[in-house]
């Protein structure tokens, strides 16, 4: 199923325009609960509460503030803040361009595909093209729900992704954390580490290789769950920290390294196909899908 537009907008690049589409680049895959009443099983609704007059407020009755000062705020209707919003606009309007190395991924806030709208599509693969050979990434302005952002453009796959970015003033100062400079290496350590870091190297990152195993093993008793199932716990025991000595560390590692060389590709074989495991569903639960049962719909509730 193709993916979903959410919405389009212009490239603005010199005189050239290029219509584009905009669709969502990543989904995250994390786990949501919702509150329930432990002895009906309902789900709980939260309500506005002001403690100063210890009464429940509706939301037509509220309205934004801004904290100026402790337990101080100015307040904001929403038409205030519309019209304070960004200009509508749809232009995406190339800045400068920079090579991709030069930008901290630090900046990097969410991530969007982007796609030729109609009558787009010669403009779009040309300066998808370009860049690509210039080797240089886009830095351009754009305003999308009132906000104003700041984007990166970039060839990738063939076509172009937008990055959403945050602003200069939005990075917290790096400098205000300790970073351990007091601390003295002993000779050797650092070729001892650099030793390691080339022996777990690899040319290329494989995302694939990577699962998220909470998940895995929370939607495994999920399945449990709604099947009726007795529910043990599968945790993993937490390991205890052993202190040692940082030149032996970093010899214990290669050593194991070296021993283990053979098993890793297994280890991460096996990481991938329970993160693949998790599109099958058994032939019980495919029963039930067909043919709910009323416990087994109520336990399953909404995730």
């Amino acid at each position: 199923m193709p993916p979903h537009s959410i919405g389009s907008g212009t490239i603005s690049f010199g005189l050239v325009s290029i219509p584009v589409r905009m669709f969502t680049a990543a989904s995250p895959g994390g786990i949501a609960f919702n509150q329930l009443h432990q002895k009906c099983g309902g789900r709980i609704r939260q309500q506005q509460i002001c403690p100063a007059c210890n009464e429940i407020v509706e939301r037509a009755s509220l309205v934004k503030g801004y904290e100026f000062t402790r337990d101080q705020y100015v307040q904001f209707t929403e038409e205030e803040l519309k019209g304070l919003e960004g200009e509508a606009s749809k232009m995406i309007d190339i800045e400068e361009f920079v090579p991709l190395k030069e930008v901290d991924p630090i900046y990097f806030e969410k991530t969007y595909y982007l796609g030729p709208d109609k009558g787009g599509e010669k403009a779009y693969r040309l300066l998808a093209e370009a860049m690509r050979t210039a080797e240089r990434v886009a830095l351009a302005k754009f305003v999308m729900r009132g906000k104003e952002n700041l984007v990166l453009i970039r060839a990738a796959g063939e076509g172009l992704m937008l990055h959403m970015m945050y602003f200069a003033d939005e990075i917290r100062d790096f400098t205000e954390v300790d970073k351990g400079e007091g601390a003295t290496l002993k000779p050797g350590e650092l070729d001892l580490a650099k030793r390691l870091i080339l022996e777990l190297t690899n040319e290329a990152f494989q995302p694939e290789h990577y699962a998220d195993e909470y998940r895995t093993r929370v939607l495994a008793v999920v399945e449990s769950k709604v099947e009726g199932r007795e529910v043990t716990s599968i945790a993993p025991q937490a390991q205890k920290t052993q202190v040692i000595d940082l030149m032996d560390a970093l010899k214990q590692s290669l050593g194991k390294r070296g021993s283990d060389a053979g098993a890793s590709g297994g280890a991460r074989a096996t990481g991938t196909d329970g993160a693949a495991a998790l599109e099958k569903k058994p032939a019980a639960r495919a029963r039930q899908k067909a043919e709910p049962a009323p416990k087994a719909k109520k336990a399953a509730g909404k995730r």
